[in-house]
């Protein structure tokens, strides 16, 4: 009877310490490194976690692209699970676990980024010389920039959280900044990781040109064209470094990694894997085909004068479903790709002609169709360049989350996918981080 009563309590403790961690949430982004960066060892691996964490699964690894390329128009949905369905519809909720899952791999990213640029300047190590140690910061920032830069695209204006976080309490009671101060805050940190940073080139590593193709990016969605089409210039000049190659699937395919068209790519290995192939490889070929490209879109991809050989891109099964083959390695240690030269001289051909220069917007357009063997256009007005360049982005990058967010910008959502509802631009902020964060508010319209 005794050891039964003991037996019972036992059970009873367990289960009331099993509820307590489960209502105790912790939140993922709060990690304390305060030990851990202590010397020049410890810093570079901090860093290597750091980019790690860009790289992961909900980051760039899978989730934060599937989120913004499903949302693109051209891709059906063939799972039969139904959260990611509601990306493809452009009706996404507040409850949307993906959604989640996004937020806090970004806000985990800053938060490693927040401890490297807090801790290393206390580095008390000889073995760490100051151009190591700016690097390090450099890159940090870089990687800061880019997750707040994802974060004001993605939602608008978002918590600015700029000090490590340690416990629960670290990033509650944060409120949203507007999207003009998180933008001014990225900049700040590009600014930064320019100063700091070594004039080199390397695919997986941020450098000064790394920061100067985001520079060309973040410019032009703040519509500062002429910074836009400089800092473009700056990295299509570097013609050593970057170039666009030919022929067109030659930047991915037979296991090529760090072309001379990859700007900035994440790095996989067998043991740590890039979760996409599964989402778009059919079953005979080991995946599950979550989604696919759908006959609006294979059609005119097939199409020699609008494809070109970016056909590349999609393949079709025994089983006559077409799919997707960017991401195709077995194992699975496919990049995922942050920055491609591609987009820079789209960029600037985009600055060129809200500049009203034709002539420099149609070179930079018939760069990226010449690579793909499609034929030079001409046009005479910003609005035929505006359509030409999205054109060349819906094929260049359907599986890569290009398109969405450029139909936001030239305001051509319902032109071209028939979203008239304005706050359908952004997604709704998490509903988990609203409820543990009452300082936290819901975008209009969710």
């Amino acid at each position: 009877m005794n050891y039964l009563i003991k037996t019972s309590a036992l059970l009873v403790l367990i289960s009331l310490i099993s509820c307590k961690k489960f209502l105790d949430v912790q939140p993922k982004d709060a990690v304390s490194d305060q030990i851990t960066i202590v010397d020049k060892l410890s810093a570079e691996t901090a860093l290597n976690g750091t980019y790690r964490s860009l790289a992961s699964d909900a980051y760039y690894g899978q989730k934060f692209q599937f989120v913004n390329y499903l949302r693109g128009g051209d891709l059906g949905w063939g799972d039969s699970r139904t959260v990611n369905r509601e990306f493809i519809q452009n009706n996404v909720r507040a409850d949307n676990e993906e959604v989640n899952n996004v937020w806090v791999a970004i806000y985990k990213t800053i938060n490693l980024a927040n401890h490297l640029i807090v801790r290393v300047p206390a580095i008390n190590d000889i073995a760490l010389t100051q151009a190591e140690r700016d690097r390090i910061l450099g890159e940090a920032h870089f990687i800061r920039a880019l997750c707040y830069f994802d974060l004001a695209r993605t939602w608008g204006g978002v918590p600015l959280i700029v000090r490590p976080s340690e416990n629960a309490d670290d990033t509650r009671g944060i409120p949203r900044s507007s999207v003009f101060d998180v933008y001014n805050y990225v900049e700040k940190d590009l600014e930064k990781a320019e100063l700091l940073l070594p004039d080199a080139a390397n695919r997986v590593r941020a450098t000064k040109k790394t920061v100067w193709a985001l520079k060309a990016r973040f410019h032009a969605y703040r519509e500062q064209w002429a910074l836009a089409e400089s800092y473009a210039t700056n990295v299509i000049n570097d013609a050593t470094n970057y170039t666009l190659v030919k022929p067109f699937g030659a930047w991915f395919q037979a296991n090529v990694v760090g072309s001379k068209e990859s700007i900035l790519e994440t790095a996989y290995s067998s043991v740590l894997t890039n979760t996409h192939r599964n989402s778009w490889l059919p079953p005979e070929r080991g995946g599950i085909r979550s989604w696919f490209p759908v006959d609006s879109f294979v059609t005119p991809m097939n199409d020699p004068t609008i494809g070109g050989t970016r056909k590349v891109l999609i393949a079709k099964a025994a089983t006559g479903l077409w799919y997707g083959q960017l991401y195709y390695r077995s194992p699975a240690t496919d990049p995922s790709y942050v920055i491609r030269l591609a987009e820079i001289y789209l960029l600037r051909a985009e600055a060129r002609a809200e500049q009203d220069n034709f002539t420099g917007a149609e070179e930079d357009i018939n760069a990226v169709r010449s690579r793909a063997d499609l034929a030079a256009v001409t046009f005479a007005t910003k609005e035929a360049a505006i359509l030409a360049i999205e054109q060349e982005i819906r094929f260049e990058f359907v599986a890569e989350p290009q398109r969405f967010f450029y139909l936001v910008r030239k305001d051509l959502l319902d032109d071209k996918l028939k979203i008239t509802d304005q706050n359908k631009y952004l997604l709704p902020i998490p509903n988990p981080q609203i409820i543990v964060d009452g300082a936290l508010t819901q975008n209009p319209g969710y």
